[in-house]
């Protein structure tokens, strides 16, 4: 990794319990800062401060205790708590799919704006992880990329008013495979993209962390940049067509137990066949 020392630096995390936040706050720590996780599944006991990025007060709470265990300041917040709940865009968003947009969209908007004056104060940055999906969207993920484009919009707001004071660097994750994803597994959903190791997201979070001077968008490796600009700059039209090409090649090797299950359904649609057991 290339990014510079940490020492010094005071940063908040959130999602830290598990996956590509937690294996970065360790790195961040091993570089000398000073860091302080938040998650909702935080053990009473344990050194991350329980956080609901759902709930405005909760935030509020454990942003300022995290502030306060920092000795009162803050350099860098990194937003990174996140849901990837599947659902299908044909039916109705049910509570799971408004979780996901509240976690993933709105929870950096929150956490965000409790942290504001602390980092304004401070000059310090802002961190949101995105995904290759805030520029296009996969199917039966419909939340997920609605909302990782709203982050990336987010970034580009919040930048905007703020950025007399404080950076804003927006990170862009490709197929990491976390715990984020057993939603999806478990729903039938296999990911064909290429699969990142989960240091790549870490050395991009340590490097949008701690470099001195911030970039406006991180990708995590050289595939995600070129799979990211195809999907920015390409005709819409040939995206989907390269996406359902990859989806129908994967599909027509699986079979389903059960033939009225949306993934089943869909797979019929686009192979012209059906694909039950």
């Amino acid at each position: 990794m290339g990014a510079p020392d940490g020492t010094g630096k005071r940063i908040v995390i959130t999602g830290a319990a598990s996956g590509i936040a937690q294996a970065t706050l360790a790195e961040l720590r091993r570089r000398g800062a000073r860091v302080v996780g938040l998650d909702l599944n935080a053990e009473p006991d344990g050194e991350l401060i329980a956080c609901d990025v759902r709930d405005q007060v909760s935030v509020d709470r454990a942003v300022t205790e995290a502030i306060a265990r920092l000795g009162g300041g803050l350099d860098v917040l990194i937003n990174c708590a996140g849901l990837a709940t599947p659902q299908s865009a044909g039916l109705a968003p049910d509570e799971r799919a408004l979780a996901v947009i509240d976690v993933n969209m709105l929870g950096p908007w929150r956490v965000t704006s409790a942290a504001l004056g602390a980092l304004r104060e401070s000059r310090g940055r802002v961190v949101n992880v995105a995904s290759g999906m805030s520029f296009v969207a996969l199917p039966f993920a419909p939340a997920y990329a609605m909302s990782k484009h709203g982050v990336r919009a987010y970034s580009q707001a919040l930048r905007l008013e703020h950025g007399d004071a404080i950076t804003v660097t927006t990170v862009y994750p490709g197929n990491i495979q976390t715990p984020i994803h057993q939603d999806s597994i478990e729903f039938g959903i296999k990911n064909s993209s290429p699969i990142e190791p989960i240091e790549a997201a870490v050395d991009a979070l340590v490097r949008a962390a701690l470099d001195e001077r911030a970039r406006l968008d991180i990708t995590t490796t050289r595939t995600g940049w070129i799979a990211n600009s195809l999907s920015r700059y390409a005709p819409a039209r040939f995206v989907d067509w390269v996406i359902l090409r990859q989806i129908r090649k994967g599909m027509r090797r699986r079979t389903f137990d059960d033939p009225s299950h949306p993934v089943a359904e869909f797979a019929a649609r686009i192979t012209g066949g059906d694909r039950a057991r």
